[in-house]
């Protein structure tokens, strides 16, 4: 084919390191002992999985994600052109404020936007992180594992890199809703600067009030802290300390002690308002991952966010990172994670569960013992609950060569289903937790 035939059709990949052979060994989740990689000799039948924003939003149009995507596969796409195709449904969407345009926005209300994908037969990947003012930033992923030698390219530079491409800059990616969410959480962090309306109206604010946002509380009462202290991050020892911490009012603090209470108390509030259900759990992390295996057993996969709403400006989780929130071994299989960023990061968890599958587990072993190692490499007291355990979830989308799949999470509460496609059509099933009750309890 000819080259521009050639860049039309999408790519990604890297080739899967091997790793040692006790890799497996201390998974809690499996103690088979290991066994010869498969070997995937079986036709695999066309499919793919995916968090619930890819069955959940059409824009407007006949398709989900997930079943365009199918469609796409079955009458002969690329694998990587039929998944991206489909994750711009959710994209575009303005009612998904996890992904895309209208996804919620940073600290400072700018939408910053984070993707990565790989094309497993070809070995190809690309990424983009922190570009603002395109609604598609896996359209831009993509460009760069077709045009370039680079995997990563971050902030301006991937946003320059798509105007010269042609793709439309945006001064603004938020909707009216984004915005208001936005605004409903600067409110609450910062009640001295930013009024709550109704009160205001009804006339509740009282001559000679504190203003000061480091000494008032959210509507009068106690500092914006206090929502931590009532548990929203998870761990009462902390809220004790986030309490004592703050007396006399942060007067005698360093900035460093200011600015991370700052950061806890803005991720209470955020939580905040997933609790009055201002907005759901799954938009508030925000991401959608799609992996696909077509007939042929090429396998793809695909992620896209707007990150942690009401990130630090510039912060990059895991999805526009090979092997932390994404995966492909044309080999093995494709794994793709939503969820708290940083875990699958530190953990390189995506690799992590190809790695396990390529020793011989299953999908949904694989996914386990990936998740075990998560739990078991949580030990800071600010990321546990009451229990000791994390205070967080992250879930997995994991297919293998032979089409076998599973959806598995650290807890089953919360958002407790994922999508699937194939001859049957598209639905939600169950995601299987490796642990009991609620990440918050």
């Amino acid at each position: 084919m000819d080259r521009r035939d050639f860049v039309k059709t999408s790519a990604a990949g890297v080739a899967a390191a091997a790793v040692p052979a006790g890799l497996a060994a201390d998974a809690a989740t499996d103690a088979r002992p290991l066994v010869a990689p498969s070997l995937h000799l079986r036709r695999a039948r066309p499919l793919c999985v995916s968090d619930v924003s890819s069955i959940r939003y059409r824009n407007g149009g006949p398709e989900t994600a997930i079943e365009r995507a199918f469609r796409g596969i079955t009458e002969g796409e690329d694998v990587l052109d039929a998944i991206v195709a489909g994750v711009n449904i959710p994209e575009l969407d303005p009612a998904e404020r996890g992904i895309g345009y209208g996804g919620l926005p940073n600290a400072d209300g700018i939408v910053q936007l984070d993707s990565c994908l790989m094309h497993g037969p070809r070995r190809w990947a690309g990424g983009v992180a922190g570009i603002e003012g395109v609604r598609t930033p896996s359209l831009v992923a993509k460009a760069v594992a077709e045009l370039t030698d680079h995997h990563l390219i971050v902030g301006e530079g991937a946003r320059e890199f798509a105007r010269a491409l042609g793709f439309e800059i945006e001064d603004d990616l938020n909707t009216e809703e984004s915005r208001g969410l936005w605004l409903e959480w600067r409110r609450r962090i910062d009640p001295g600067h930013w009024l709550d309306p109704e009160e205001r109206i009804r006339g509740l604010s009282r001559s000679g009030e504190e203003t000061d946002p480091d000494r008032i509380g959210r509507r009068g009462g106690g500092a914006a802290l206090d929502v931590a202290e009532r548990g929203a991050l998870g761990t009462q020892p902390q809220a004790a300390g986030v309490r004592s911490a703050a007396a006399p009012y942060l007067r005698d603090h360093e900035h460093e002690e200011r600015l991370r209470l700052f950061y806890q108390a803005s991720l209470a509030a955020g939580l905040s308002m997933v609790d009055d259900g201002l907005i759901s759990e799954n938009s508030f992390w925000g991401t959608t991952s799609l992996e696909a295996v077509s007939a042929e057993g090429d396998l793809c996969g695909v992620t896209t966010t707007s990150g942690l709403s009401w990130k630090i400006p510039g912060r990059a989780g895991d999805s526009p990172i090979l092997g932390a929130g994404q995966y492909v071994d044309n080999e093995v299989g494709a794994v793709g994670s939503t969820g708290r960023g940083e875990a699958n990061l530190i953990n390189c968890a995506s690799f992590l569960t190809v790695e396990f599958m390529r020793q011989g587990m299953s999908p949904k072993d694989a996914g386990m013992a990936t998740l075990a190692r998560i739990r078991d490499n949580t030990i800071e007291s600010r990321l546990l609950n009451e229990r000791g355990l994390p205070n967080f979830d992250v879930r997995f989308f994991v297919l293998n060569k032979a089409g076998e799949y599973a959806g598995v999470a650290l807890y089953g509460s919360g958002e407790s289903a994922f999508a699937v496609c194939d001859e049957n059509g598209a639905r939600e099933e169950p995601l299987e937790g490796l642990l009991e009750g609620s990440p918050r309890g």
